[in-house]
């Protein structure tokens, strides 16, 4: 029995020692340039964007005040409301401006009834001169008393006409259209004409102004750049404008720029320049700040690259990873102008015919060999 046992262990024992000899069956490990998505950098038409700061103004505004004195009667509008222009504001009572102009017409009636007798009266003797039945004096006289009945008719024509145009002045009207503001008076209070304190204000909306401030150093740097050809106007156009809005959503419209100003701010060393942008909904009020995104020329030999192709380093430094022609990795430092989308607008550190490695950036570092494959590959492989 112990002879048979000390056979089972002894077994056991070569069984093990056997299957500890035995080498795993294992792949070794493929070496060589890993697999990178490129992108053949070339030339294109690219817009040459700037983003400054603007604010928004009314296109027109119109301070309104009464033309003549008197009380105030009734006040014809609701604070904040569209207006039209010639819509009624105010009513000024027109008691004493009705009997002003009633007193001018008659007085015109009276001299107009006058002038048709003395005028008849002179082609009588006329007449009458021809055969001496009157003397010569005479109808020198009734010429002269014609002359002057004219001249009061014209006289108490003039008259009836300020007469009707203060009567109509206590008619406060919008001499344009567009939002009203508060009103500084109410019914009863007493007015005078020319008065400094305006009675209210209307601003037209739409279109409406932004008011954009640039600095003159970039103002002439782009000058010499349209200058010397490296760019071209965006168009024979005005120059288009988009917005932003404070809390970054875009503005639906698009504007243009409609001037810009003849003189530099000494204090900022800024020139403003004047956009209109349609403004129908009103979602644009006067006083709000925008940020303003200017076309203002184009770069026929630009160079545009996907922006996954780009990162930045400790310093902040825009970088990219390029395949030579040799298969090595070369790092490059870019410089980088405005973004359009999805891609970056470079400056310098790319030329046409490089291959920017946009895909793989995590296996291959400066100095490593890869291989440029389709993009979606590189993508598939791990």
């Amino acid at each position: 029995m112990m002879f048979l046992m000390k056979n089972r262990v002894a077994g056991l024992a070569m069984v093990l020692a056997l299957a500890g000899c035995e080498k795993p069956h294992t792949t070794p490990p493929v070496k060589g340039p890993a697999p990178v998505g490129v992108v053949v950098v070339k030339t294109q038409k690219v817009f040459i964007t700037t983003e400054l700061p603007g604010r928004t103004s009314p296109y027109q505004i119109a301070e309104v005040r009464p033309q003549i004195g008197g009380i105030v009667q009734q006040r014809l509008f609701r604070e904040g409301a569209d207006v039209k222009a010639g819509q009624t504001l105010y009513q000024i009572d027109p008691a004493l401006y009705k009997a002003a102009f009633d007193s001018a017409t008659a007085n015109l009636a009276k001299a107009q009834a006058s002038l048709q007798t003395i005028r008849l009266k002179t082609d009588r003797y006329r007449e009458l001169v021809k055969i001496n039945a009157v003397s010569r004096q005479d109808t020198d006289d009734a010429d002269a008393a014609l002359q002057q009945a004219e001249a009061d008719v014209a006289a108490n024509k003039a008259a009836a006409d300020t007469a009707r145009i203060n009567l109509d002045y206590t008619r406060i009207t919008s001499p344009i259209s567009g939002r009203i503001g508060i009103s500084t008076v109410t019914p009863g209070a007493l007015l005078t004409a020319g008065q400094p304190a305006a009675l209210t204000t209307v601003q037209q909306l739409d279109p409406i102004y932004v008011d954009i401030i640039q600095p003159s150093s970039e103002l002439m740097r782009m000058k010499h750049a349209l200058a010397s050809g490296q760019l071209k106007r965006a168009g024979q156009d005005a120059v288009k404008v988009r917005l932003l809005m404070d809390d970054n959503t875009p503005y639906a419209l698009e504007g243009k720029l409609q001037f810009s100003d003849v003189t530099v701010d000494q204090g900022t060393n800024t020139v403003t320049l004047r956009a209109v942008f349609p403004n129908p909904g009103h979602d644009l009020l006067p006083g709000m700040f925008v940020r303003a995104t200017l076309e203002e020329g184009v770069n026929e030999q630009g160079i545009l690259v996907p922006q996954q192709g780009v990162t930045h380093d400790a310093r902040g430094q825009a970088t990219s990873l390029v395949l030579g022609a040799d298969g090595k990795v070369e790092l490059r430092v870019l410089k980088l102008g405005e973004a359009a989308g999805d891609k970056w607008v470079v400056k310098s550190g790319l030329k046409v015919g490089d291959r920017l490695i946009v895909e793989g950036l995590q296996k291959v570092k400066p100095g490593a060999t890869a291989v440029a494959v389709d993009a979606a590959s590189a993508v598939a492989k791990p």
